[in-house]
């Protein structure tokens, strides 16, 4: 299913279910019988089984009990995942038959499902790690998960326990990557198997109860045509880009969170050559560049102990012992700013970082803060210099209310104008309004302003229409 196909699909689930309560449908006395407060639906979340939900989670936990006497761990070590999952899964069958409790097909194939979940996944946010559409998963205590699809939050019903349940699927996350948590760390970050990042905190700071949140990694990378099919971007933006990239231009992608700038700058990334040697560093590895050599680096947090960290700005400063010929920073957020623009200084063009702001102007006080923070005293003139001799291009991106990622502007640094840094936007997004569906509804117009580094983009081999910065085209 094309990707702005299941957009158009999950906008009609949501029109669709809010009819449903508007206008709820009379049921008969066994469909309510069968009905489960807290029972999750949609697409591939089942209903829940039959009983009250302490019957229910009585009857699962007493099987996992059992299920875990049974196992013959020795015997299963040498097994591979797929045959584990599936000699388990005959195990769970067998004590649901033993159980003497009439349940349907499907309501078997739930319990064993829930069961295995249980034993090697998240417990009940484990559909979600399996649904494509879903990129973040918010679990605020153990009553309450909301979901993100296509940039719309969705409260679901799916619930744990108690806080104990949830601490269990916490502890279970943090202890594959040798961390812990608990009332003297209440706080932890951690990477699930698939990329996907996750952040835990737990009381005495989370009031309520434990809260869990994870930031999916995508099962597909979206390329720039798969952008240019959700409405993020146009077709002469992705020649603009793919210019400047090859003409080994420095960019900055700024937005705020979740705006899309991660997933833009790995989209971008492509037109980089593929015989060129690129480091990456991040805090979290999530970026998947397709050139051969490539070299990923990742912070280390400090241990237990509270020694050991390795931050951005070591990496920063060992990449360059490491002859690249770019440096993708995923984004700075601290001290490692100024080494990386001292880097883009020193023979390091065409590298790309991203940073957490409202606008492009917003993007250069954001960088001259953290400039602050990296513990050189440099005058205020000095630190624009830097940007402004570093940076050439900043990409605003951001998320509309409809949810979609856009890109706001694109905009040149120009130089220096006294004390200010100097900028002109060459591409901009003019929002018209919201159409009937809830679809935001604009145009990228061009705004007439040749950029200055556009001979640049024709020597590198992406020469691009006379007209394509002509004021008030629609490109």
């Amino acid at each position: 299913m094309k990707l702005g196909d299941r957009f158009q699909k999950i906008q009609e689930q949501r029109q669709s279910a809010a009819a449903a309560r508007a206008n709820p449908t009379p049921r008969t006395a066994s469909q309510a019988a069968r009905a489960t407060p807290g029972a999750p639906s949609g697409p591939g979340r089942p209903d829940q089984l039959t009983g009250t939900p302490d019957r229910r989670n009585n009857l699962k936990g007493r099987i996992h009990r059992r299920m875990i006497e049974r196992l013959n761990l020795a015997s299963l070590e040498s097994l591979e995942a797929e045959t584990l999952r599936f000699q388990i899964r005959q195990i769970i069958a067998g004590l649901i038959s033993e159980e003497s409790i009439p349940l349907s097909e499907r309501e078997r194939t739930q319990l064993e499902d829930e069961v295995l979940n249980e034993t090697f996944g998240l417990g009940p946010i484990e559909p979600y790690l399996h649904d494509p559409d879903v990129s973040d998963i918010l679990v605020n205590t153990h009553e309450q998960v909301y979901i993100e699809r296509f940039g719309m939050l969705e409260l679901t019903d799916t619930q744990f326990d108690d806080d104990d349940h949830l601490m269990r699927i916490i502890d279970r996350i943090v202890a594959r990557v040798g961390r812990r948590v608990d009332e003297s760390s209440p706080m932890v970050d951690a990477r699930l198997p698939d990329g996907s990042r996750v952040n835990a905190i737990i009381p005495p700071l989370a009031v309520d109860g434990p809260i869990l949140s994870i930031r999916r990694f995508g099962v597909k990378t979206l390329d720039v045509n798969d952008l240019l099919q959700l409405g993020s971007l146009t077709s002469g933006m992705i020649e603009l880009f793919r210019g400047i990239i090859k003409a080994r231009i420095n960019i900055i992608i700024s937005g705020g969170t979740g705006s899309g700038k991660t997933t833009l700058l790995n989209a971008v990334s492509q037109f980089i050559p593929a015989e060129e040697r690129v480091v990456t560093i991040e805090d979290a590895a999530e970026l998947q560049l397709l050139q051969p050599h490539v070299v990923r680096l990742e912070t280390r947090p400090p241990n237990i102990e509270g020694s050991g960290m390795i931050s951005q700005r070591d990496l920063v400063r060992n990449a360059l012992r490491m002859r690249p010929d770019r440096i993708i920073v995923g984004e700075v957020r601290g001290q490692e700013v100024l080494d990386m623009l001292q880097a883009m200084n020193t023979g390091h063009d065409g590298s790309l970082t991203t940073v957490h702001a409202n606008s492009s102007r917003d993007a250069l006080h954001r960088l001259e803060t953290l400039m602050l923070l990296s513990g050189v005293a440099l005058p205020h003139r000095a630190m624009r210099e830097q940007v402004a001799s570093g940076l050439e291009v900043i990409i605003q991106v951001a998320r509309m209310s409809d949810g979609s990622r856009k890109v706001q502007a694109v905009t040149e640094i120009v130089g220096m104008e006294g004390e200010v840094i100097a900028l002109q936007d060459i591409f901009v997004y003019h929002r018209i309004g919201v159409g009937d569906d809830g679809r935001v509804a604009g145009q990228f117009r061009a705004t007439g302003i040749r950029p200055r580094f556009a001979d640049r983009l024709a020597v590198a081999g992406v020469p691009l229409p006379a007209d394509i910065f002509a004021e008030g085209r629609v490109i």
